[in-house]
């Protein structure tokens, strides 16, 4: 059976930045009322899952001149990194392959490029220079059409299997921009090794993926997390559901993370809430947490990247999830509200 080793997922604005990257649960597609929110129950999970991610096209994540001293051909069009490729000259740009095949067979070099632009459909006129050495036009872009990594499920619906993973959304590593995609799943992973984080260097876990078994499939990525149905119940058999908790309602003080930082199981380590931010916070932060469990602490240092998504209960409830790690202070870092992070999962 064919496995990948990588390193997981970062815990910061850019992580999630699959393949060189690295990975993502949902009860509702909106946000939901007060009353509904106080009676949903969903099982914190904590467990690592392989993500891969395959976009609509293929994305501009930089440029290469081809004459020196020039701007490339792409960047003379008018193109830029994050745009998404969808077709050239008529014909649909499906991967990197695709459009390779495609600037082989022009004539010309005259390319009628259709791309994405933060959702918008726009086109351009490339005028791509014939490479002798490589024996094909370029246009002088650096392309991605996927993602793998490694993530951890913060929650699953036990009646629908809906999830939401990373509490932060998976973005491209070149443009820093959230990763678009067509389509996506889960695979079964597990953690192999550990890099203690220390002060001015964020730790990070090391893992393997199953790239010949899916666990479910990824509908949708965003600010708050990465969201889909779980179609292996084994992951979630037999585990226990808790009730949420209303942002107004996490206070600082003792907490507890579930974490997967040792082959395919998740176990409880004590933490502290330190900080509750204001409710207008206009970033992606709830709360401030320290990790306090010395077994934890051995292991990796504090909050290490790969932690990300594991879900925060407080008093017997779920409230949040794991996001980031400070990287001068590896004991501490960043949680999202499990009710911010249910508000952001639109995409059933």
């Amino acid at each position: 059976m064919e496995k990948n080793e990588i390193s997981l997922m970062r815990i910061s604005s850019k992580a999630l930045c699959m393949l060189a990257f690295a990975l993502t649960l949902l009860f509702v597609m909106f946000p939901v009322s007060a009353g509904d929110f106080s009676s949903q129950q969903l099982i914190p999970l904590g467990k690592t899952t392989g993500i891969k991610l395959f976009s609509e096209g293929t994305m501009i994540v930089g440029f290469e001149e081809i004459a020196q001293g020039s701007a490339s051909p792409a960047q003379k069009a008018g193109l830029e990194c994050g745009d998404v490729i969808l077709s050239v000259n008529g014909k649909e740009v499906e991967s990197n392959g695709s459009l390779t095949s495609i600037m082989s067979e022009l004539e010309d070099g005259r390319a009628e490029v259709v791309y994405e632009r933060s959702g918008e459909q726009k086109s351009c006129t490339v005028s791509a220079v014939y490479d002798k050495e490589r024996e094909r036009w370029m246009m002088g872009a650096w392309v991605r059409d996927s993602m793998a990594g490694i993530g951890t499920i913060t929650y699953v619906d036990p009646e629908t299997g809906r999830f939401g993973a990373l509490g932060h959304g998976i973005c491209d590593v070149d443009t820093g921009g959230l990763m678009p995609f067509e389509e996506g799943g889960l695979m079964p992973s597990s953690v192999i090794g550990v890099k203690k984080g220390t002060q001015g260097t964020p730790g990070e876990l090391t893992g393997a993926f199953d790239t010949a078994s899916d666990q479910g499939t990824v509908q949708g990525n965003s600010s708050g997390g990465i969201f889909g149905t779980l179609s292996d119940e084994s992951l979630y058999s037999g585990e226990e559901a808790l009730p949420l908790m209303k942002k107004s309602e996490i206070v600082p003080g003792k907490a507890q993370i579930l974490a997967n930082v040792e082959g395919e199981s998740q176990k409880a380590y004590d933490i502290e809430i330190v900080r509750v931010y204001p409710e207008n916070d206009s970033s992606m932060r709830d709360m401030m947490i320290q990790v306090t469990d010395k077994e934890l602490l051995e292991k990796t240092g504090g909050i290490v990247q790969g932690m990300s998504g594991s879900p925060i209960i407080q008093n017997g409830k779920l409230a949040g999830a794991v996001t980031h790690v400070l990287i001068n202070d590896p004991c501490r870092g960043y949680g999202i509200s499990i009710e911010r992070m249910l508000a952001q999962d639109n995409f059933q």
